[in-house]
């Protein structure tokens, strides 16, 4: 933020940078919950990272679905 800032002196970009930022680490937020979950049930590093990530994908695609329906734009 400080290097987007720094550059630009926009705020209404800074704004929209902040916000989408928020949307979208919510989605990513339960990787880190099943990875190590994952882990422990037994599952190889390898397994559980692509799992992780394709939980993350499917959440992200989910999001931009939802949030478009309520009006979200990112």
């Amino acid at each position: 933020m400080i290097w987007l800032w720094r550059d630009t002196h926009d705020p209404d970009r800074m704004a929209a940078h902040v916000g989408a930022t928020f949307w979208y680490v919510i989605p990513s937020l339960p990787m880190f919950l099943l990875i190590p979950a994952l882990l422990r049930h037994g599952w190889g590093f390898q397994a559980a990272l692509l799992a992780g990530c394709a939980l993350t994908v499917i959440l992200y695609l989910a999001m931009i679905w939802t949030g478009a329906r309520f009006g979200l734009r990112l």
